[in-house]
């Protein structure tokens, strides 16, 4: 283990399924793992590890990301969440609270699927089904297919606004300091595009109805990158899953130490019954009215990935 300068925190590099993996824990008290979204390292997680004082905090560098090397085979979706699930079985432990964000909520969603027994509660934060979900506007996802965002402040500070939305459009110093850290351990390149093919040609839409963990799915209203009908779609199949919109959020809702959505999901965790949850009672139990209805006031996708990602809901739609 290798003590950080903060308190309480352990960082460890170990060989997990035949990758060299930097694993992060913070704090103390019932974990919680997270899973963050592409290209990103543990480090971007502070804002949560500064608000969620009385609970452990676990995060890793996914294969090509932060800390952790690439490898030259592409790793899918699925080999992720089976690196999260060996970061438990390193850290010995049996059952945890699992956020996933961005692409990370794919793969949280890939091991709540396959490890149920895993994962006491979920946690779906500005993410999607992958393939099959409404896209944003090209303009905004042309900048996710750039990782230039990790090695250039200007590129950074010029398409951030309308990239991810919120408060990355108008808070100078949350855009500096989310810079910062983006910034401080840069992704492989060749990682983050094997990232990129790896949520490009994987979809849940087929299987969501068998994930069987109570599910909080969460989106600002204002995510130009994952537009929030998408986390409706997510909740409406989801069996036991609940919708929570947070006003004037965007893409980057978890790295906010002032976004009140922090605070909402820690208190959906730390209840003991769902029950409990003042969060769990307000949140919306999606209807196939509630999706259409967000569905309609969204604008097209980018084009022609709108088209195909349609078709191809359409069609799961008749198999499901």
């Amino acid at each position: 283990m290798i003590p950080h300068a903060r308190q309480q925190t352990l960082e460890d590099r170990v060989t997990l399924r035949g990758s060299k993996i930097l694993v992060r824990s913070h704090g103390k008290g019932d974990p919680v793992l997270l899973i963050n979204g592409v290209g990103s390292h543990t480090g971007m997680w502070r804002p949560i590890e500064d608000r969620w004082r009385d609970r452990q905090v676990i995060s890793f560098d996914a294969p090509g990301v932060g800390r952790s090397p690439g490898r030259l085979v592409p790793t899918s979706i699925k080999g992720i969440s089976e690196v999260a699930l060996a970061v438990l079985d390193h850290l010995e432990i049996e059952q945890c609270d699992v956020l996933g964000y961005s692409l990370g909520g794919t793969v949280a969603q890939t091991l709540a699927l396959n490890h149920p027994q895993r994962v006491r509660r979920l946690v779906l934060a500005a993410t999607s089904c992958g393939y099959g979900l409404v896209p944003g506007r090209w303009s905004s996802v042309v900048h996710l297919y750039n990782p230039l965002r990790y090695y250039s402040k200007l590129y950074y500070q010029t398409t951030i606004g309308p990239m991810a939305g919120g408060q990355a459009r108008n808070d100078p110093m949350f855009i500096e300091r989310h810079g910062q850290l983006r910034r401080t351990h840069r992704p492989n390149v060749l990682g983050y595009y094997m990232q990129m093919a790896a949520i490009s040609s994987w979809s849940s839409l087929g299987w969501l109805k068998d994930i069987q963990v109570p599910t909080l799915v969460v989106t600002g209203d204002d995510d130009p990158l994952i537009p929030p009908v998408n986390s409706y779609l997510l909740a409406r199949r989801i069996p036991e899953a609940r919708l929570l919109v947070s006003p004037g959020d965007g893409h980057l809702i978890l790295f906010d130490s002032e976004s009140p959505a922090l605070a909402r999901i820690l208190e959906f965790l730390q209840a003991d019954l769902l029950s409990d949850s003042a969060t769990w009672g307000e949140a919306l139990e999606v209807t196939e009215g509630d999706e259409k209805s967000a569905l309609s006031q969204t604008a097209p996708g980018s084009f022609p990935f709108g088209l195909c990602h349609s078709a191809y809901r359409r069609l799961a739609g008749l198999r499901s």
